[in-house]
């Protein structure tokens, strides 16, 4: 059986992996480091659900083939999770209820943490705009973007209307 050797960075550390060369990102991280944050929806990048930063972008991880993130920086829900940058993120999703089933809120969280980063401050049109690629079955999307307005209002983003 032929193996790929990956090494790249995931959310913050340095990692290598044995994997197979037909991998997908998302297997990579599921399955090779057990970081089960990031889902599997539909698996052709229509969801968002799988959503994680490649070298700072909101990429589809379903999408991208593992062999081309060597050497390159990947956070996960997990990462974002654990670094205080995102704690008013986090927060502003608990308060508002913008969390439900949970299985397209790695990827929404994905995408608002791109808008919030990128220094644009972000009204409802470009919070709408930073998450259209991911499809929430529950929650219709207000109190999503009422979570990423109240992030960017507590920090000094937006003027959270």
């Amino acid at each position: 059986m032929n193996t790929l050797e990956l090494t790249l960075e995931v959310n913050g550390k340095q990692r290598t992996v044995t994997t197979w060369p037909a991998a997908r990102l998302l297997d990579v991280l599921r399955e090779d480091l057990g970081l089960t944050g990031t889902k599997e929806g539909c698996g052709e990048g229509e969801c968002g659900a799988c959503g994680v930063l490649l070298d700072g972008v909101l990429v589809n991880s379903c999408l991208v083939p593992a062999i081309q993130t060597q050497g390159r920086s990947v956070l996960t829900v997990e990462g974002l999770a654990a670094d205080p940058r995102y704690a008013a993120l986090l927060q502003a999703f608990r308060e508002q209820g913008a969390a439900q089933c949970g299985s397209c809120t790695p990827g929404m969280l994905l995408a608002a943490a791109e808008l919030l980063t990128s220094g644009v401050v972000p009204d409802e049109r470009a919070v709408r705009q930073a998450l259209a690629g991911n499809l929430c079955r529950c929650t219709g999307y207000t109190k999503i973007i009422a979570a990423v307005r109240a992030a960017a209002a507590s920090l000094g983003g937006a003027d959270g209307r």
